[in-house]
């Protein structure tokens, strides 16, 4: 093998070195937890002490891939600003193999948001085949997840708790293939969220959603397309499910080509108390179908879109924004 002249060995040093994604383990069974190691006990203490990724060869950044042996993990977790690209894989074969679970209420924390079980204030966060839960139960106001974070996608997850399940605050969020069950205003924020090809299921009489757009011309609201909601409802009880309220007075809310149990109110949509004047929320359907279905009978200050006027609202159109964001394409890369 010829040598290498001294300036060619400069050069082979100072190119960058280019690292493939970081990927990092959780066991309770690990002992170490020691910064700098790919083991750890606990998901914080991976999310704490994981190595950083280098850039790729074409510029983007690294992801660091935390994966998560099957268990139940009584834990809080954030993931902090300076945390991006963040991927959590559950290892089992189903996401009720991997749970992670606390139980707080409002009224225990000192307030809604101080409740999650897993807290998401980063960029490009994503996780697979996992439970995510605040076990709290019907007890008021308790969060699993808050996502605050941009470009979120998650696949193959539960979402479990009562009211106020799942925070989706703001930035691009995608949840596809998911299962999320709450009672009351239990989807929720004022992100830009799709959900695809999800169930939803509603675990006493309330409301699936409350989103939170403060202005017209904010791009954000809540789209459901090809998903099914679901319900446990005592049928002697005599109480109905609305699709959403209007938690700040331009929510916005769509579901295109969902299925509609009988248990949604055939009214559909309603205010947020009773004697409030008629809202300024964007509310609309398209395609709905199932026993749930009844357009005819929804609030004069709802929408029935075309396929046309719907369009719009698919994920790649609603979260594509200035960096052409493909969400799809970003759930595939994941197991």
């Amino acid at each position: 093998m010829p040598k290498l002249a001294p300036a060619a060995i400069l050069l082979t040093l100072a190119l960058p070195l280019y690292s493939a994604d970081v990927h990092v383990r959780v066991d309770p069974t690990v002992k170490t937890g020691i910064e700098g190691t790919t083991e750890f006990p606990t998901i914080q203490n991976a999310l704490d002490h994981h190595p950083f990724a280098t850039p790729n060869a074409d510029g983007s950044a690294g992801r660091i891939i935390i994966e998560i042996t099957p268990g139940t993990y009584h834990e809080r977790i954030i993931v902090t600003q300076n945390h991006e690209n963040i991927t959590l894989i559950g290892l089992g074969k189903r996401p009720e193999d991997v749970v992670i679970t606390n139980s707080l209420n409002a009224k225990q924390a000192g307030g809604t948001f101080l409740t999650s079980t897993v807290d998401i204030e980063a960029s490009g966060f994503e996780a697979d085949n996992i439970t995510f839960e605040n076990s709290a139960g019907n007890t008021g106001q308790a969060v699993a997840v808050t996502d605050r974070g941009d470009r979120s996608v998650f696949k193959h997850c539960r979402f479990l708790g009562h009211q106020d399940t799942l925070y989706a605050d703001f930035g691009r969020q995608y949840y596809v293939d998911s299962y999320i069950e709450g009672g009351v205003d239990f989807i929720f924020g004022n992100a830009s969220a799709v959900f695809e090809h999800d169930e939803l299921h509603s675990n006493g009489p309330g409301y699936l959603t409350a989103q939170s757009r403060t202005a017209a011309d904010q791009p954000t609201g809540f789209i459901f397309v090809s998903s099914q909601v679901t319900a446990t409802l005592d049928p002697e009880a005599h109480k109905m499910i609305y699709l959403g309220r209007p938690w700040r007075p331009y929510s916005r809310v769509i579901f295109i080509h969902t299925e509609l149990p009988a248990e949604i109110s055939p009214e559909g949509w309603s205010k947020w108390r009773p004697d409030d004047p008629p809202p300024t929320a964007f509310y609309a359907e398209s395609g709905s179908n199932g026993p749930g279905a009844s357009p005819t009978t929804r609030v004069q200050w709802s929408h029935q879109l075309t396929a046309t006027e719907a369009a719009q609202f698919l994920p790649t159109a609603f979260l594509a924004g200035a960096d052409h964001w493909n969400p799809i394409a970003e759930a595939i890369k994941l197991p």
